[in-house]
């Protein structure tokens, strides 16, 4: 029960941490606010800690009669099952129902990231397909494709060859600099793979999908991604043209991002124009305690698995 104490201990953090996480990136003066790359490997942490300890619970329970660490006792319980071996007494139908549980657990979460990932790219694909019939080069936007539509839209089709893509109406909303920016953006999406940093995401909400925490922990760590990718482009072209486009992305209504794509007015607009704008720049240690903190509550149902 020690093992089973351990998980469930984990599972408590995790939500804990999330809470934590979350309210980081909202208020202007969190940390997360203002480092949002290590907020999102935070969040991944976190993401894959949840996972094993849900996994761990039911199986460490299960596995209570063996008296040895959750992983030494599956060992010795496939032992058992496939080489003729005992199992030890105590050990029950109601047991090797718990065990029966984890493993479902996890099967449902990889079933549902391969899921979410299958269909994202589909729709990319599809989306790429129909780029070559209706896009064109335009000298005004290098490096991107351009769609004879009037909304505004930039987004970023991420994979082996990500593709960046702006309507025409972008190309008349946005002077210059601004579109450079833009551009900018979406390519430290594709360079940075953020969309494989929100399919875990995805998939959990996919798999629970009526858990409002979880819900709010997708939205968490996709507007950190934006503000990730605002922070690269504004290197490259400073904070005022970029928060001068996401304004103008804002006023100008409906704009597109086709599934499966990232585009650069995703996310809470304003937020991110005030995170541009404003002076304050926090130290380093907040992130870093959160970092070390995150790397512990992930290695706890690890070790439980390898023990």
């Amino acid at each position: 029960m020690l093992y089973a104490a351990h998980f469930a201990l984990a599972v408590l953090a995790c939500y804990l941490a999330a809470q934590v996480l979350a309210r980081s990136g909202r208020l202007g003066s969190g940390w997360a606010w203002h480092s949002p790359r290590v907020a999102i490997v935070c969040w991944q942490f976190v993401g894959l800690a949840l996972g094993l300890s849900a996994i761990g619970l039911p199986i460490s329970l299960g596995l209570a009669p063996y008296g040895q660490g959750t992983g030494s006792a599956l060992r010795s319980l496939a032992g058992d099952l496939f080489g003729g071996g005992n199992l030890p007494p105590g050990l029950g139908v109601t047991h090797l129902g718990l065990v029966g549980i984890g493993v479902g657990v996890g099967v449902v979460l990889l079933g549902s990231t391969a899921r979410s990932l299958l269909g994202a790219l589909r729709a990319q694909r599809r989306h790429r397909d129909l780029l070559t019939l209706v896009a064109r080069d335009d000298p005004a936007a290098p490096g991107a494709l351009v769609l004879d539509h009037p909304s505004a839209a930039a987004y970023c089709l991420p994979g082996v060859r990500p593709q960046v893509v702006v309507s025409a109406g972008t190309l008349s909303l946005l002077d210059r600099a601004q579109l450079a920016a833009v551009l900018s953006h979406e390519r430290a999406h594709a360079d940075e793979r953020h969309d494989l940093v929100l399919l875990p995401f995805t998939a959990l909400c996919r798999a629970l999908p009526g858990v409002r925490w979880v819900r709010a922990a997708h939205d968490a760590v996709a507007l950190l991604v934006e503000m990730r990718a605002d922070d690269k482009a504004r290197r490259l072209h400073a904070d005022g043209p970029l928060a001068a486009a996401l304004l103008r992305f804002a006023s100008a209504g409906a704009r597109v991002t086709p599934a499966g794509a990232l585009g650069v007015a995703d996310g809470e607009i304003d937020a991110r124009v005030q995170r541009l704008l404003a002076a304050r720049r926090p130290g380093r240690l907040p992130g870093a305690t959160a970092l070390a903190l995150a790397t512990a509550l992930v290695t706890l149902p690890v070790s439980l698995f390898l023990h």
